[in-house]
């Protein structure tokens, strides 16, 4: 089969992009900057130029193929929102519209279950549906997520695209540069960490991620939407276990979710000089717990993600060999 896969040099598209090859699939990528995707054109990736807000660029790469999967995203705390806007909405539409008018037998697109908003450890699932516009979103990513699945690809699939929706939850593994991947950076390291007291993650690994949209595309009925996020856990809990696992000397300090709103209030006149996971919105993201059940993609696409007590170790070990910690 020919996969055309968007995203490909980012974190879930890179491994997805990977395990395509490995499976004997021809694999088309779309870059920007095909330097970026050297490494999967040294793989057997063919390597198309191409550019999400320009979508005279998607055609060539894309005719042809026998799926496609929309898996690139902006996402930057603090950043200008209309970078989110351009390439979450109008970037996620231009690829959408350029399948339906060229026929794609099937596509997989890659949101999130933060379009759920703020669940408070609450595990919904695929039938939930938040209302952003009234209640505010934490990001701009949240908030352009959430127009690009419902005002994007739902009325596309409506319109006869043969679109399966993945939602993910917090991704993590080897070579994570999130702010998750910082935090355990920083824990191998065995420095403190300041990190909020309640909030709660859908932790699954980033090879059970890229795993699940292959599923999606094999088994996924067009139409419907799949829950791909992993167990449910407290940030504090799993940062502890962490640090028993790999034998740091970390401290960890909870912070309330009332203090933290309140930094992020005051801290909005200082957004421009401030690093971002201390500017208003990383504060205030910070106390949003993104949390969803995935039984349904458990029973039609067989997705199973591993438990964090197998996927994490690894993990730590994998980033404490790619860090240098440096001396205090």
């Amino acid at each position: 089969m020919t996969y055309l896969v968007t995203g490909a040099t980012g974190f879930i598209g890179g491994r997805l992009a990977r395990r395509l090859l490995a499976a004997g699939h021809s694999v088309r990528v779309l870059a920007r900057r095909p330097e970026a995707a050297a490494s999967l054109e040294a793989a057997g990736a063919r390597v198309h130029r191409g550019d999400l807000t320009r979508p005279e660029t998607l055609q060539p790469a894309m005719d042809g193929v026998d799926g496609v999967f929309h898996v690139a995203a902006w996402y930057a705390i603090g950043a200008p929102a209309a970078a989110a806007e351009a390439t979450n909405v109008q970037g996620t539409r231009h690829v959408l519209e350029a399948a339906l008018e060229l026929g794609v037998p099937k596509v997989v697109y890659t949101s999130t279950i933060a379009v759920y908003g703020d669940t408070r450890g609450r595990l919904v699932d695929e039938g939930y549906r938040y209302d952003g516009r009234r209640l505010g979103w934490a990001s701009a990513y949240d908030r352009t997520k959430w127009l690009a699945h419902y005002e994007v690809a739902r009325p596309l699939a409506e319109a006869g695209l043969p679109l399966v929706t993945v939602l993910p939850g917090l991704v993590y593994g080897p070579g994570d540069r999130s702010l998750i991947g910082d935090l355990l950076r920083r824990l191998v390291c065995g420095r403190t960490l300041a990190v909020p007291a309640e909030t709660v993650y859908c932790w699954s690994h980033v090879d059970d991620a890229a795993h699940a949209h292959v599923l999606a595309m094999e088994r996924g009925h067009p139409g419907e939407e799949y829950i791909v996020a992993g167990e449910p856990r407290r940030l504090v809990a799993v940062l502890r276990q962490a640090r028993r696992w790999i034998g740091s000397s970390s401290r960890i300090l909870p912070l309330p979710h009332a203090a933290l709103r309140l930094l992020s209030r005051l801290a909005r006149p200082f957004d421009a000089r401030m690093p971002p996971v201390y500017t208003s919105e990383g504060l205030r993201v910070a106390t949003v717990s993104y949390t969803a059940d995935h039984a349904k993609a458990r029973a039609e696409l067989g997705y199973a993600p591993r438990p964090l007590r197998e996927g994490l170790p690894p993990t730590l070990e994998a980033l404490r060999d790619e860090t240098r910690c440096a001396t205090r």
